[in-house]
């Protein structure tokens, strides 16, 4: 089953998180580091975006991985 990935539906956060990633030249505005697994889309979420068994939102909760519902699949 392929996953959906979305924004979070909080246009406030997402927001805010977007002025974050300008502020910080892309690069996630929830860690210290500034590094290649740090920029947006973080390696962590990329990592869980490949985990078959991970539902859930990114570290800074821009986005959200999901599932289609077996009743939206077909």
């Amino acid at each position: 089953m392929k996953a959906k990935i979305s924004l979070n539906p909080d246009a406030g956060l997402v927001k805010a998180v977007r002025d974050g990633l300008e502020h910080t030249g892309g690069y996630c505005p929830c860690r210290l580091e500034r590094t290649d697994a740090t920029r947006c889309m973080c390696q962590e979420f990329r990592e869980q975006i490949n985990d078959p068994g991970f539902e859930g939102y990114c570290h800074c909760m821009l986005y959200y991985k999901s599932y289609p519902k077996e009743e939206d699949a077909q």
